[in-house]
This record gives structure tokens, sequence and C-alpha cells, in this order.
């Protein structure tokens, strides 16, 4: 079939009909030169996200887009290319291959690659898009992780694994034992087969115990696109040093924001605390998942508004802060008839920290609608009081 989806009839239609809406596409014609509608549907669905998600895969020819579920769960550009750039070497084996984008990263810095993968069908389908990438360094292998393992002797430089966090009912799971492959029985392999071993989890695990899963480890970085928390990576090294150094780091349009500390660092760190001031800060979500709220203020020299408050503020703008930025237009009392006097448009984007209300309880009080330049904070201040911060962008 990935024959018949590369022929220039059916390729034809996909280009054509890309910015299309692919179910309408289904129910509008049956099959495309032999193809199955459904099929030919699925590349556009798949062609639509890559363009955002993976642009060098949507602008090269040849390509077949797996299925929706796999193109949903494999990693964009951005954070495969991140998760190379943090290892390197003469080969390396990814032991998860999946979709294939991140052996396609990894292979643009190892003089050699192998892709390993249980399921035969993305095995095909990555062996197909390698090719048409021009990655032409990259062997496959249709495989479970543990077989292939077992099969070798030989020594990489680094090996790269994803495991999947559903068990067999696709319920999720949150440890590390309970993953596919279990990371934790097929460690003490993984450290005696590569110099390096990186590891990626979901953002839903907790740190903490996944480390002490893992035991010595080198780093531990948090990866976020447009303050979304994407992923953790767990990297481990010959040798290990005593404190693991831990990197925050989140994609945006126009810059990554990255923040590096040590385990230590971040636990041992000290917050300071103040009535708010000019503006408002909000830390992304790598820092969020990081727990790192007493790290930031002690960093930037910058005060919370309450211990459990994960908001800053300051009187001088903080152009660098890793987050969203804010200028306090007004402080207001928790009150319907202020709130709706401060804003006569009756509309506020609207966010809660550590606050008795939630987001829905808040419309519904106040009958605001969503979206608009304002932005409504609604926190607990260093006084135990609960304010409603009126802002705008800085």
């Amino acid at each position: 079939m990935i024959d018949k989806l590369l022929s220039k009839k059916i390729q034809s239609f996909i280009l054509e009909h890309e910015s299309e809406d692919p179910f309408q596409l289904s129910l509008k014609y049956d099959q495309v030169d032999g193809a199955p509608i459904r099929l030919i549907a699925e590349q556009i669905a798949g062609r639509q996200k890559a363009k955002i998600k993976l642009p060098e895969w949507y602008m090269t020819e040849g390509i077949i887009y797996p299925p929706k579920l796999s193109m949903e769960q494999c990693s964009s550009q951005s954070t495969a290319e991140y998760k190379a750039s943090l290892v390197g070497g003469g080969v390396f084996t990814d032991l998860t291959g999946g979709t294939g984008v991140d052996t396609w990263e990894l292979s643009k810095l190892f003089e050699k690659g192998n892709y390993v993968e249980q399921d035969g069908g993305l095995a095909l389908l990555a062996r197909s898009n390698l090719s048409a990438l021009k990655r032409k360094n990259v062997e496959v292998h249709s495989a479970t992780a543990e077989r292939y393992l077992a099969s070798i002797s030989e020594t990489v430089d680094c090996i790269y694994i994803d495991p999947a966090r559903r068990d067999d009912n696709k319920n999720r799971v949150f440890l590390l034992e309970d993953c596919t492959p279990d990371i934790v029985q097929l460690l003490p392999q993984l450290r005696a087969k590569a110099n390096q071993v990186l590891i990626k989890t979901s953002p839903m695990m907790d740190i903490d115990l996944a480390i002490k899963s893992l035991g010595p480890i080198n780093e531990v970085h948090i990866v976020a696109v447009e303050n979304d928390c994407k992923e953790v990576l767990y990297l481990i090294s010959e040798t290990q040093p005593d404190d693991p150094r831990l990197f925050m780091v989140n994609f945006k349009k126009s810059k990554m924001e990255r923040l590096q500390s040590t385990i230590t660092g971040v636990n041992t760190a000290h917050a300071s605390f103040s009535v708010p001031m000019k503006y408002l800060y909000e830390p992304n979500a790598a820092i969020m998942k990081a727990g790192a709220f007493a790290y930031v203020s002690e960093k930037f020299s910058i005060p919370k508004l309450h211990k459990h408050t994960h908001l800053y503020t300051s009187e001088k703008l903080l152009t660098e802060f890793p987050g969203r930025t804010f200028k306090i237009e007004q402080l207001l009392p928790y009150s319907k008839k202020e709130i709706k006097r401060a804003i006569p448009k009756g509309k506020a984007n609207i966010t809660v920290r550590n606050f008795k209300d939630d987001v829905a309880a808040i419309r519904k009080k106040t009958g605001l609608k969503d979206g608009g330049e304002l932005y409504l904070f609604g926190f607990t201040d260093v006084d135990q009081v609960q304010r409603i911060g009126l802002c705008t962008k800085a």
C-alpha cells in the first residue's frame, strides 16, 4: 500500500485537497486510483498536522504519514532536534522507533543509527520515510526492544528509548516499571550496551519517583512547546555527577526559553514575597512541572505573591523572565460589581493561582466572556487576601 499511496495520481490528489476537511472528503469519494479514501484522508490529516509539527517532513516529497494516534504521539521537529542535541558519537540505537521522527534527527548527528520497532507496519513506513528524507545511515530492524538488546553484543555510543505509557487495556500508566518496555528491568542492559542512555517519559510522570527508579543520572530535561509541557528526558552517562543538572525548556515561536539549575539547587532555593507591584509574571510550563518556584524567585531576585501563589511581581520590568509578563492596570476586590465596572466590554482572559474559585466559577459570577486584550488573574496575596489583578500584556 505504501507504493500505491506514492503514485503520482494519489499524491496529486493529496496536494490538491490538503487544506480540506478529511472527513468531508471521505464522504465525497469512495476511492482514488484503487486506494480506499479512508487511507488518503488519513494522509491529508497527517499532512495538515505535519505542516506545523514537522515542517521539514511537510516540505519533503514522498512522505507517507502514520495513523492519527501515531502522529499525535510522535515528537515534534523542535523537540526531536532538542533531544538529539543532548547526545553524540559514532553509533546510536533508537529502541522504540515508532514514526521515526527521533531516529531522523539523531541520524543527523551520528555516523550510523539503528531504528528498532516491534510494529512491522511502522517499521516499513519508517524505512520509506527515512529514504525520502535521504537518511542513508540508518538500519531498520523489526523487533521488540528486549529481543534486539539480547541479540547484540557490541556497545553503541547512545541508546534512546521512549517506552509506551499505556497498559494492555489502553489505560495510562504513571510508573516507569509499568511502561512497555519496562525501563527499570532493562536498565542494567542499557547501561552495559551504551555509553549514553537517553530516556523519554510523559510529563505526567513524577520526576522524583523516576529518578529513584533509575538510580544515578546526569541530567533531567523538561521540554515544553508554546507553554504546553510535552516530555521529560533523563540522560545517563558512564560517569554520574553527585548532583544531576536540571534544564527547563520552553519553545516559543520566536525563541527558546531555557533555565538551568541542579536538582539540589531547586530543592534548597529560598523565595522572597511581596504585595503586587507594577508587573506580574507567570512562569512557563517547564518551570511549573519542575516545581522550581523558589528557585525562580532566588535566581531573578523577584518576589512571589504568596508561598502557594506561583506568580511573581516587580516594580521594574524584567524582560528575560521565562514565561508570560503582564502590566497590572488595576487591583480589584473579588466583587462582581467592581469587576464589571473595570471591564465594560465584558471580555477578558482569566487565570487563577491559589484562588478560591476556578475560571468557570469566575465567569459564571461575573458574566465575562473569553478573549480580548485584558487579562484577569485571581490570586491570594502575601497578606492572605483574595485579589483580582486586571492586566495587559507587557
